[in-house]
């Protein structure tokens, strides 16, 4: 395995929560519920439970919260099927094994410069070069050129049937030429193509946007947007109570219920909450351990009593919410016969940003410890574990993962977190079997083979016991009586657009 893994979020989770911080609001007015200056079109007070992590970079964790707060956009996007639909491509197709022609739509940056084929072609170059490089393009070697008045031909060293789904990942946002500086420093602020444009960010406290009135696809309702970074979700639930937010991400269950009923929003997403059992070092690296430990949890008890029904039992990578899966699942492969503990200490890790995280690996903790188990558990801010558990330095992780977050594609999260070379392997799995059947599945182009073959890589990533599904996460978003055209994804890529106002 890598020595060398690239830091990556939240993928798992950007998406949505640091400290709670104090509220900036910003299009030059100094009053929360006032007009964006302009006379229409109320700003709207968001509350995300993610600060940025990685100084806005687009090709990490705050790819995600910059696609959620309408500051950027691909070429292409995910319609509620899962396929690839326009975004600032209007249409594409396939020149050969390893050729994509992309059209692209009128566009204009927020810097007031046109989308050209160039200005494209030189963003998504400047993406490849990335390093770490984007979690969309684990394994893929791409170069892009412009191919005449409003083509981007984009090439790559082997064919790539997932290309147009693999390019909507946030991660391949467009910016203008004045994103990239002579620093490794992406700064989004002001050169990306969305609705609404940033205009101050204040650390991992909050950040004001405008509305971009040249966005191609019309003026957003809302005049701007107030955004405060708060990890603490009964916080951020009791500043949607008391009238401070218009919108908050990621309520925790525990305050569902504080609530009323007409501002609770809650939506299947292609999240799981997991066990990770470290394959590499450490107890788990015996699979007989592993075994153990998973013989040991029960896993009704999370949907039910830590989710308080805000979720499904763990089945597999996927869950519910990505409908194709359960009829094509087959039986895990390979597992270990269980071996029984010897009292070995176990170091489980998990972050506070989700408020049912600790919860749950306390949960694990209990049922880790009946079965023979000694357990530490650390719990901290996500940002201030994320190296630690990459470097492998944990024997177990909970960890709530958006499976289809980073490409759309079912194999991408297979590849990128459980093969040898993956860039957000937590488990540590290095297992050659493995790495067949993720390689099998990345050759196949038609829909409906490509998913049999991630049921195939799956049963053999389960049947390794490095992965323990706990439960499928359903997300609660809290919306005011007075906001309408929230946008509720299950993908959690987006959350306000052109139609959010109150």
């Amino acid at each position: 395995m890598r020595s060398h893994r690239r830091p990556r979020l939240l993928a798992p989770f950007l998406l949505v929560p640091l400290m709670a911080g104090c509220f900036a609001s910003g299009g030059g007015d100094d009053s929360a519920s006032g007009d964006g200056g302009d006379g229409d079109g109320a700003r709207l007070r968001v509350a995300l439970a993610f600060p940025p992590a990685e100084n806005l970079s687009p090709y990490g964790a705050d790819a995600t919260l910059l696609s959620r707060l309408g500051v950027t956009e691909g070429l292409t996007s995910l319609d509620a099927n899962g396929s690839a639909a326009p975004a600032l491509a209007e249409s594409w197709r396939r020149d050969g094994d390893r050729t994509w022609e992309f059209s692209l739509r009128d566009a204009t940056f927020q810097d007031g410069g046109e989308v050209t084929p160039a200005a494209v072609a030189a963003s998504l170059t400047h993406a490849t070069d990335a390093e770490p490089a984007p979690a969309a393009l684990a394994g893929v070697t791409l170069s892009a050129e412009a191919g005449g008045d409003r083509i981007v031909r984009i090439t790559t060293a082997e064919p790539d049937p997932v290309l147009p789904l693999r390019l909507s990942s946030p991660s391949l946002a467009i910016l203008s030429k004045g994103a990239y500086g002579k620093s490794d420093r992406v700064d989004p602020v002001g050169h990306a193509t969305g609705p609404f444009e940033l205009t101050e960010v204040n650390g991992a406290t909050s950040a004001a946007l405008d509305r971009f009135d040249d966005y191609w696809g019309g003026r957003a309702q809302a005049s701007g947007i107030d955004a405060r970074f708060i990890a603490d979700g009964t916080a951020r639930a009791n500043a949607l109570r008391t009238g401070e937010l218009d919108i908050a991400e990621a309520v925790p269950v525990a305050q569902a219920a504080s609530l009323d009923e007409k501002t609770r929003r809650d939506t299947a997403t292609t999240r799981t909450t997991s066990l990770l059992l470290n394959a590499s070092s450490g107890p788990f690296k015996d699979a007989g351990l592993r075994a153990a430990a998973r013989g040991a949890l029960d896993t009704s008890v999370f949907a039910k009593d830590v989710y308080e029904g805000y979720g499904d039992p763990g089945a597999g990578v996927y869950g519910p919410a990505v409908t194709w899966a359960e009829g094509k699942r087959t039986p895990p492969l390979g597992r270990a016969a269980a071996k029984k503990p010897g009292g070995d200490t176990i170091d489980l890790a998990t972050y506070d940003n989700r408020p049912e995280l600790p919860e749950v690996a306390q949960v694990v903790k209990q049922q880790l410890e009946k079965a023979g188990f000694t357990v530490k558990l650390t719990v901290r801010e996500y940002s201030r574990l994320e190296a630690d558990a990459l470097d492998g330095k944990f024997d177990a992780f909970v960890l709530a993962r958006n499976t289809l977050l980073d490409t759309g594609d079912p194999v991408a999260v297979l590849s990128g977190d459980y093969t040898c070379d993956g860039g957000f392997n937590i488990a540590q799995l290095c297992d050659k079997g493995v790495d067949r059947a993720v390689a099998d599945a990345e050759q196949i182009a038609d829909t409906a083979k490509r998913q049999d073959a991630a049921m195939a890589a799956e049963a053999r990533i389960i049947g390794s016991d490095a992965v323990v599904p706990l439960v499928h996460q359903r997300i609660i978003t809290g919306v005011a009586d007075s906001v309408q055209g929230v946008v509720l994804d299950p993908y959690e890529r987006a959350l306000v657009g052109t139609g959010t106002r109150r």
